[in-house]
């Protein structure tokens, strides 16, 4: 823990150093583009949801303990859902019920690693995956990033799959890039997955950790990935897509189809206990099953993100377009991208380096903020563009 304590997280230490300069220099005139806590309210069916439930349910029952995997009722609504919307054949023994993404891929690392087995993920990528792996004796292995377009690297993938290869870990719509991984790049990963199972006589588990999936703009599609690969586990969170992260609320799909499916779901339950989550937050699982149909205006999100990228762009910086998620990748004018966020620093500007995502030479720029931040903000990139631009 000494270790961890002195590389913990840059992005919340960014979020702490924001609020030391909003209280010296005042918050309008801070730019915290660090952490990603949503900006846009839930929607109002949530709070008309918790306020009905509380007074309407049998309070014993509903601040009560149930299974680990969760309500029944509640998962059977999910896997409802998912096959309304996307063609699957879930029911209620493929759901379990977690607190948080976070918490479902510490549920599912916990349920399928041995210690050295390998975890491929592909950079960039978020930075607690190291941790989440490490936590259970696992290896994370990167795959280098893809810098003219942020798409996987099939062939690297598949030079990096060993014995020990245990899972595949991927992230779309991706933080921190914003791309969606294609259906072109899901079917080639598939392919290279399914002949490397064969050829090595293992199983590979594909876990998609999907807590932007609600969030694309403009008539983009996000493949729902079981339908292209068997042995595929999907982590969700309701943090972006209801603007509830504080709340803690997810679910893992763990598909009947998958290799060793009954040892699988009954050791992601005890994983859930012995973790300490013990079950998913009882009154928020009522609570997303009532509004298993509802969505955050993205149109917010949408509008921050044109204004910035065009404005970034015009000033002479480089960046990805970001097709879903909110966060934008820019390339840094010098390769080393913690300099780039220090000299941004100076204009109250508080950006995350893109090493923190195994990708140098980028920062993230998180603009779920209000809309007059990213107004606001732009002079001050363009005061840090004439130190690197002529």
């Amino acid at each position: 823990m000494v270790g961890l304590v002195k590389g913990s997280s840059v992005i919340r230490a960014m979020f702490e150093e924001g609020k030391k300069l909003a209280a010296q220099y005042g918050a309008e005139n801070v730019f915290d583009f660090s952490l990603g806590n949503p900006n846009v309210a839930p929607p109002q069916a949530v709070e008309d949801a918790i306020i009905d439930i509380v007074k309407s349910e049998d309070p014993l029952r509903l601040h009560g303990y149930m299974s680990n995997t969760g309500y029944e009722d509640v998962r059977a609504t999910v896997a409802e859902s998912l096959n309304e919307r996307f063609g699957t054949g879930f029911n209620e023994n493929n759901i379990i019920m977690t607190v948080g993404a976070a918490s479902g891929l510490n549920v599912i690392f916990k349920t399928l690693l041995n210690p050295g087995d390998e975890v491929i993920t592909f950079a960039p990528y978020f930075g607690e995956y190291r941790n989440y792996v490490a936590n259970y004796d696992g290896v994370l292995i990167e795959v280098s990033p893809n810098t003219e377009n942020f798409q996987p690297k099939i062939d690297e993938l598949e030079e990096k799959i060993t014995k020990k290869t245990k899972c595949v870990l991927v992230n779309s719509p991706n933080n921190p890039t914003g791309v969606v991984y294609s259906e072109d790049t899901i079917r080639k990963l598939s392919q290279v997955l399914e002949k490397k199972q064969k050829e090595l006589g293992i199983s590979i588990y594909l876990i998609t950790d999907e807590p932007y999936r609600e969030l694309v703009y403009g008539d983009i599609e996000i493949p729902f990935i079981t339908k292209y690969y068997r042995n595929t586990i999907v982590g969700y969170s309701y943090s972006k897509s209801l603007s509830l992260p504080g709340e803690r609320i997810g679910y893992l799909v763990i598909p009947s189809e998958i290799d060793d499916y009954n040892d699988v779901f009954a050791a992601a339950g005890v994983a859930t206990r012995i973790l300490g989550y013990v079950n998913a937050p009882s009154l928020m699982q009522r609570v997303v099953a009532r509004c298993i149909n509802e969505k955050t205006d993205i149109s917010y999100y949408e509008r921050n993100r044109n204004t910035l990228y065009d404005g970034l762009i015009k000033l002479g910086f480089t960046c990805q377009k970001p097709e879903g998620a909110f966060y934008l990748f820019m390339k840094t004018p010098v390769p080393d991208d913690k300099e780039f966020a220090a000299a941004a620093k100076k204009y109250n500007l508080l950006v995350v380096p893109g090493s923190t995502f195994g990708c140098a030479g980028y920062v993230r720029i998180a603009y779920c903020v209000a809309y007059e931040t990213i107004v606001n903000s732009l002079p001050k990139f363009a005061e840090l563009s004439k130190e690197y631009f002529k």
